[in-house]
């Protein structure tokens, strides 16, 4: 499985997010400035965000975006999916129980590699959650700061 920009810029600017709303809103242009990404760019990922109402905006001047749960219950797999949709890394009907699909989808003993693979992808994402990704922000960052090279 291979993920769009849209996903991981996405999961980049929503750990950004979660990791700097203490202070308030957050800005889009302070997001794209930390993570140089275009803030145009920026705005449709927070659109699909806002959608999902994983995030919300704030308008004013001291506006910008919030979580809009908190990051102990938004998953990854939330976000990846507000983001790219499906992330079901093969396209085979048959993975999920349903039948249909390809005309060897009674027989098809590869299906079984590739439910392993969905549901392993799945279970991941499901498992990992923005509190877990803001606290190894904070461990990054505290590295960073404690290394003198």
């Amino acid at each position: 499985m291979k993920l769009s920009t849209k996903g991981r810029y996405g999961l980049r600017a929503i750990v950004d997010l979660a990791v700097n709303q203490q202070q308030g809103p957050v800005s889009i242009s302070s997001i794209a400035a930390r993570q140089s990404l275009s803030e145009n760019y920026l705005e449709q990922l927070m659109s699909r965000l806002k959608k999902a109402e994983l995030v919300r905006s704030v308008r004013g001047a001291q506006g910008g975006y919030v979580l809009q749960r908190d990051p102990e219950k938004i998953s990854v797999g939330d976000v990846l999916r507000a983001l790219e949709g499906d992330i079901t890394p093969v396209a085979c009907i048959g993975i999920d129980g349903m039948e249909g699909g390809c005309s060897s989808a009674h027989t098809c003993v590869t299906k079984y590699v590739w439910q392993r693979i969905n549901e392993s992808v799945n279970d991941t994402v499901n498992h990992i959650f923005l509190d877990t990704l803001i606290h190894e922000s904070r461990e990054k960052q505290s590295e960073k700061i404690e290394c003198p090279i």
